[in-house]
């Protein structure tokens, strides 16, 4: 079984940008390390006989064709028609990012 060390947990805890205890180290250290054990197992399987893959059900493409229906599509105009709070041909409303005060 791989056993990673400490400073092998705290590297993973400051990728994850996590603070562990004491007892969080020793339990999750056991845990990785059964993990990267398990994981580990895959390097003896023979792969030499399986072609790469990077999807297996056949399909090609699933995307329709991009095409814009106009008879379904509002002008500007016609979408500006239910409000009064317009400014240049947009809708005007509050504004919602707002200068953080604690920099």
């Amino acid at each position: 079984m791989a056993k990673l060390t400490r400073d092998d947990v705290l590297h993973v805890a400051k990728l994850a940008k996590l603070t562990l205890t004491e007892a969080e180290i020793d339990k999750f250290g056991k845990q990785l390390s059964e993990i990267v054990s398990y994981i580990s197992q895959l390097s003896e399987v023979d792969t030499r006989a399986v072609e790469p893959t990077s999807q297996t059900t056949g399909l090609t493409n699933v995307y329709r064709p991009d095409e814009v229906k106009s008879e379904k599509s509002l002008g500007q105009e016609e979408a500006l028609s239910g409000t009064d709070q317009t400014h240049n041909g947009y809708f005007k409303v509050k504004a919602i990012l707002e200068e953080r005060s604690d920099k």
